[in-house]
């Protein structure tokens, strides 16, 4: 496992159970100078500890952009506004008036980003392959803001495509698939009833509080049953394709790579063992042993976290079933890519 998705399970952790803590220590009042203490202990906790540890974690270690910060503060904010006592938590309401102004400006900034985006997907809807695919094409060269809008965009889209077979009856053939556990019957079925049990238990729970509460949290758990679909069917049937002389790596609907195959200096079947799995710049995809080693020119994104979880990689280390496929497809379409750049 690489050292930033080590940092982020930590986080991840972390902050589980900071709040989990936080919101079952927090007083119901401040009558006593113990419960002042234990509250701003709890602060501390929310507004100092954890968004030094997103900084540590995901921003330093996993190289993220700095403005993520505010999705930490946002939660705490949210988390204090909820389990504070009445004295403080209508401060929060205060801070949450406030932010509507601010977000108005934004706004304006962010629909003309987003129709830019929708846009430029539109003129790319006739493209064959993921959609996300035609995402990176088109705004590969352009900020990395925009490119994650575009993503966030294009994700509704890849799970129609992907779950529902007759979209990509004209996706092109894969050369091999990548041995992920995703692509597994017993994995989806399980994905599949955990979904439903997790929808269920959310309706029973919520329902004596608020029937609507309720359907709409089941209802929005119940619709993740279209990415689980959609994630089985690429694991299973697209995880490595050719498209307009670019390679598509998927792992599952998690994370993908688009690589222009006159970028892959070298290919090969990987023999030996490799030790060295803490490289950061090294991405391993596929359970078993390593079969084929990509090595490019230049750093690629890895779009991870479903697009939002970028990291710039220069060696690919692969599992698949049929790795002489792999390499004779990659090796004739980095000649054709190389023989068009020379031409033109």
């Amino acid at each position: 496992m690489r050292s930033k998705v080590k940092f982020r399970l930590l986080f991840l952790s972390l902050a589980i159970i900071c709040f989990c803590l936080g919101v079952n220590f927090t007083p119901d009042t401040l009558n006593s100078a113990a419960d002042k203490w234990q509250l701003g202990v709890i602060s501390a906790v929310y507004f100092l500890l954890l968004p030094i540890g997103y900084w540590y974690c995901i921003i330093k270690i996993g190289q993220q952009k700095w403005w993520k910060l505010i999705m930490i503060f946002s939660l705490s904010s949210l988390v204090a506004r909820l389990s504070y006592p009445a004295e403080l938590s209508h401060y929060f309401e205060f801070v949450m008036w406030l932010r509507y102004p601010i977000i108005a400006v934004l706004l304006l900034i962010e629909l003309y980003l987003i129709f830019s985006v929708i846009r430029g997907l539109f003129n790319a809807r006739k493209l064959k392959g993921d959609p996300r695919v035609g995402a990176v094409e088109t705004y590969n060269e352009g900020a990395e803001k925009t490119l994650t809008m575009a993503l966030i965009v294009a994700s509704e889209a890849t799970n129609w495509y992907y779950s529902i077979p007759w979209f990509s009856r004209q996706h092109p053939p894969t050369i091999a698939h990548i041995n992920l556990l995703s692509a597994r019957r017993w994995h989806v079925w399980l994905m599949v009833l955990g979904c439903v049990v997790a929808s269920t238990i959310s309706y029973v729970l919520l329902q004596s509080w608020s029937e609507i509460v309720a359907i709409i949290v089941a209802s929005f758990i119940s619709y993740t049953l279209m990415a689980i679909v959609a994630n089985h069917r690429i694991s299973r049937h697209y995880s490595l394709y050719l498209l307009r002389n670019k390679l598509v790596i998927n792992n599952g609907l998690w994370g993908f790579m688009v690589i222009d195959s006159s970028e892959i200096s070298h290919v090969n079947r990987q023999e030996s063992v490799i030790e060295n799995k803490d490289d950061d710049r090294a991405l391993f995809i596929g359970r078993g042993q390593t079969n084929v080693t990509l090595l490019l020119r230049k750093p690629v994104i890895y779009h991870g976290g479903m697009g939002q979880l970028p990291e710039a990689m220069t060696k690919i280390y692969l599992s698949v079933d049929k790795p002489e496929d792999v390499i004779a497809a990659i090796e004739a379409s980095r000649n054709e890519a190389i023989d068009a750049v020379a031409a033109a």
